[in-house]
C-alpha cells in the first residue's frame, strides 16, 4: 500500500462504533456509517436529519453537512439511489479535493466511486492517526477510571472462586459445580452495574486456558490455573481497560506453581524495561530471557498447536482494546504517554495456562502502572 506523501486531506466512511479512528477524530458516537473528511485542515461530517442536531452539539468538527441536501442534489442529476460513497465523492469534488488518504479497510465500493470522480485514493496502513498512540491527560484519566471499575468487577468473579470448595477435582459452590459461565456472568453483570460494556470476557481453566483466546466453558477444575481476562469498554467515554489475572482454588502441582512464578517474574522484567523511546522488541526480549533462564520452552505441542510463550508481550490500549503500538518482536520505539499492556503468558497441555496483564503508561522515566490489584497465588 502507498502511504500519503503529498496530501493531508483524508476521508473515512464508517460508523464510530466499529471505526475508533472516527470516534477519536470527531468525539461523535454514531452507529450507522457516515462520511467524514478533512480538507485543507478543516474537519467535516455528513449526517442524516436524525443525527444532525446531536452532531452539531457534540462533534469536534468544523462543519456538519446535511446528508439530505446532497442526496436531493444527486437525485436531481438523475441518480436514482445515491449511496454514501456518492455523497462523499460529491462533497470532495465540491471542495476541489484531488486526493485523500483513507484507512486500509476503507470500503472498496467507496474507493471506486471516488476514483470515478477523479479523486485519488491513497490507502494507509495503521495507525491511520499516529497521534492516537499518544494519550492526553484526559484519555489516561479515562483509562485509569475504566481500570478501577474493571478491577471492582473482577473481584466479584474471584469471590465466587474463593468461596467454592474442591470436590473430587471440581470446584463446587451452592450445591453445584462452579462454571466458567457463572463466573463470567458475575464479572460482566458487575461491570454493567459500573457502566462497563463487556467484550468476550475470558474465564478459562484447565486445558481451555492453554488456548489464550478460549473464553472458557463448563465446570472449573480444582488445582488448575483459571485465567480471568477482562477487557470491557467504558460506556460513557469509550475507553477500555484490559486486565488478566490467573487464580487457583485447590492445591496445584509444583510444575504449575513454576509457571506462575515464571510469568510473574517475566511481567516484572518487562515493566522494568518500559520507558519512552525504547524499542518494543527490547521489552519483549526481557520476557523471553526470563522464560529461557527458567527452562520454559516454546515450540510445537505435538497436536498441531504451540506451547510455551507464543504471543506478543502487549499492545496499545485506548478507544480500541488492541491498537498500536505493538509490544513484540518489532523495532518500533514506544511513544511517551502511550498506554500499553504487559501480558506475558505460558501455556502447556496437561498443566494449563498462566497469564498476568497490567496496563501501563509509558513515561520518560519508566512505566506507570495503572492497575492496583494483587491477589495471592492460591485462593
Amino acid at each position: 500500500m502507498r502511504s500519503d506523501t503529498d496530501t493531508k486531506d483524508l476521508a473515512i466512511l464508517a460508523d464510530s462504533h466499529a471505526n475508533r479512528d472516527l470516534l477519536w477524530a470527531t468525539g461523535f458516537s454514531v452507529g450507522d456509517p457516515v462520511p467524514y473528511f478533512e480538507a485543507r485542515g478543516r474537519r467535516y461530517l455528513v449526517v442524516s436529519d436524525l443525527e444532525i442536531g446531536r452532531a452539531r452539539k457534540q462533534a469536534k468538527v468544523h462543519g456538519v453537512l446535511p446528508l439530505t441536501k446532497y442526496m436531493k442534489r444527486l437525485k436531481r442529476r438523475g441518480l436514482e439511489k445515491p449511496t454514501l460513497a456518492d455523497v462523499l465523492a460529491e462533497v470532495l469534488v465540491e471542495r476541489r479535493v484531488k486526493a485523500v488518504r483513507v484507512p486500509h479497510d476503507f470500503p472498496v465500493y467507496a474507493a471506486d466511486r471516488l476514483r470515478q470522480a477523479k479523486v485519488r485514493v491513497l490507502p494507509c496502513l495503521p495507525p491511520f492517526f499516529p497521534a492516537r498512540m499518544v494519550k492526553t491527560k484526559a484519555e489516561i484519566a479515562a483509562i485509569r477510571d475504566a481500570i478501577a471499575r474493571t478491577v471492582s468487577a473482577v473481584r466479584e468473579g474471584i469471590d465466587l472462586i474463593r468461596r467454592s470448595k474442591p470436590v473430587r477435582g471440581v470446584l463446587r459452590l451452592d450445591g453445584a459445580a462452579l462454571t466458567s459461565e457463572r463466573v463470567r456472568g458475575a464479572i460482566e453483570i458487575a461491570g454493567l452495574e459500573r457502566g462497563l460494556v463487556p467484550t468476550e470476557t475470558i474465564v478459562a481453566g484447565g486445558e481451555q486456558a492453554v488456548d489464550p483466546h478460549d473464553c472458557g466453558s463448563g465446570p472449573l477444575r480444582a488445582g488448575y490455573p483459571i485465567i480471568l481476562d477482562v477487557f470491557p469498554r467504558d460506556a460513557k467515554t469509550g475507553y477500555h481497560a484490559d486486565i488478566t489475572r490467573t487464580v487457583f482454588r485447590g492445591r496445584p502441582a509444583l510444575k504449575v506453581r513454576a509457571l506462575y512464578d515464571a510469568v510473574r517474574a517475566a511481567h516484572a522484567a518487562a515493566i522494568a524495561k518500559v520507558r519512552a523511546g525504547i524499542e518494543a522488541k527490547e521489552v519483549h526480549q526481557a520476557v523471553l530471557d526470563v522464560f529461557r533462564e527458567r527452562g520454559m520452552e516454546t515450540g510445537p505441542d505435538g497436536k498441531g498447536g504451540m506451547q510455551g510463550f507464543f504471543h506478543g508481550t502487549g499492545h496499545g490500549l485506548g478507544l480500541s482494546v488492541h491498537e498500536p503500538p505493538r509490544v513484540g518482536a518489532v523495532a518500533d520505539p514506544l511513544p511517551e504517554n502511550s498506554v500499553i499492556t504487559i501480558e506475558p503468558g505460558l501455556y502447556y497441555p496437561g498443566l494449563g495456562g498462566v497469564r498476568h496483564e497490567d496496563d501501563v503508561v509509558v513515561r520518560s522515566g519508566g512505566a506507570e502502572n495503572l492497575v492496583d490489584f494483587d491477589i495471592g497465588f492460591d485462593l
